[in-house]
């Protein structure tokens, strides 16, 4: 038992509607109409199209008839029946018919089979998890563990193949890295809970990650390699205070020279979460040097607009103060 033909909501684009021809998603789509009810009308759009659809509407809803015919309406009945039968046994919910006879436009069929891996008929897609953008706003990367939300700018997409679980973003991307020929990132951003200590202090907490920040970017990756050939020197070139999602915080943010390539820049910056215990939150940035990296301004727009979860008007930035950071 399956849905009779008709125009259901495109599952691979839930703002169109999609023609059902009984057995399987053609090619066709259109806008919904305005009243959210769509005609059960098949597309014509050349002999294969039609002979698809036809098949399918000889057993629904009787082409030819019109809405408010008779034999039209008793036929169009029989198939508000099947598809009755039809959501029971695969969990597909079909409204009635409006007083015209027509089925109302509802979510499309799923018909996926363990013969059948189509993607338009897969399931519907996992809900989002800790890394990826907010379902209401593609370019928000949320930290559902710390409770935080980070903008995602141009430019920068979510991980991919990335071994660490806890970074939010990366530049698009990859290149070969100057010295062993691994793989590397222009620029990331890393968002984790501070663990294993008693300390509190942003100033303290961020000063003590500097050092492991720079080392784990620029000097050995985490099988050993030296990507950069190790680093030969830095320079603090900023620190303070700073507001972030609505605490106080601090930052510390070094430049880096390595051996081989143009080395980077590197940021620890901590403030207590707004959620749970507000156990620290330590936000690490990666951003190489050279033509080729973001610029290190992009550390300070990222900062400004995190948010927490669900408040879209806590902001801060770097210089924003809002209390002791000690």
């Amino acid at each position: 038992m399956t849905p009779p033909p008709g125009w259901y909501r495109d599952p691979s684009g839930p703002h169109l509607e999609r023609w059902w021809d009984g057995t399987a998603w053609t090619e066709h789509r259109r806008a919904p109409e305005p009243t959210g009810y769509g005609p059960a009308v098949p597309p014509s759009t050349g002999a294969g199209a039609g002979a698809g659809a036809g098949a399918g509407a000889g057993a629904g809803a009787g082409p030819g008839r019109g809405p408010g015919g008779g034999r039209g309406k008793a036929l169009a009945l029989t198939a508000a029946a099947a598809v009755l039968v039809a959501a029971i046994v695969t969990g597909v919910f079909v409204l009635g018919e409006d007083d015209g006879g027509s089925p109302r436009t509802q979510t499309p069929p799923v018909t996926a089979t363990a013969t059948d891996p189509s993607p338009v008929n897969d399931p519907p897609s996992p809900s989002p998890t800790a890394s990826e953008p907010a379902t209401d706003d593609p370019a928000v990367v949320e930290d559902q563990l710390n409770g935080i939300t980070f903008p995602l700018p141009d430019g920068w997409v979510l991980p991919k193949h990335v071994a660490q679980d806890d970074v939010m973003m990366t530049t698009d991307g990859t290149y070969d890295c100057p010295a062993d020929g691994s793989v590397c990132r222009h620029g990331l951003v890393v968002s984790r809970t501070v663990t294993a200590t008693d300390e509190t202090s942003p100033k303290v907490l961020a000063r003590q990650d500097i050092e492991d920040a720079a080392d784990d970017a620029y000097d050995k990756d985490l099988i050993g390699n030296k990507p950069f050939g190790g680093i030969e020197s830095h320079q603090e070139v900023a620190s303070g205070p700073v507001a972030v999602a609505g605490r106080a915080g601090y930052y510390v943010r070094w430049r880096v020279k390595t051996a081989e390539g143009p080395g980077g820049y590197v940021q620890s910056m901590v403030f207590p979460s707004t959620v749970g215990t507000e156990s620290p939150i330590l936000v690490r940035y990666v951003f190489d040097a050279g033509e080729d990296g973001p610029p290190p301004a992009d550390m300070d727009a990222i900062t400004k607009g995190i948010r927490p979860v669900g408040d879209a008007d806590t902001g801060g930035g770097v210089g924003s103060g809002i209390g002791p950071t000690d």
